[in-house]
């Protein structure tokens, strides 16, 4: 096999799985669920969800600290999601540098 035709290979694989972690989601929440993220493998939000209750102007930064812990856990979601697909698609190869 020819390093061109891996070359290609590799670039079709790639291909498809940013199209397949497009398609994935994930969902992450904070605050015992006052408030929920759904995020795309690709770390796109795709909504965002918060609780009528835990709106207060009285406490705003709570909500932000809601908001931002929701989401950061929804991207470490799709980061393990990430590294799931690749060590699928790898077939267990440990390539110096890549794993």
């Amino acid at each position: 096999m020819n390093i061109q035709k891996m070359m290609q290979q590799a670039q079709q694989m790639q291909e498809n799985l940013q199209k397949q972690l497009k398609q994935t989601k994930v969902e992450a929440t904070a605050g015992g669920g006052m408030v929920t993220v759904v995020m795309n493998g690709v770390k796109e939000i795709q909504s965002l969800t918060i609780d009528p209750e835990v709106i207060s102007q009285d406490d705003v930064e709570m909500l932000q600290d809601l908001i931002v812990a929701a989401i950061a856990d929804a991207q470490r979601r799709a980061d393990e999601l990430v590294s799931q697909e690749m060590g699928g698609m790898m077939g267990g190869l440990k390539m110096p540098g890549l794993t």
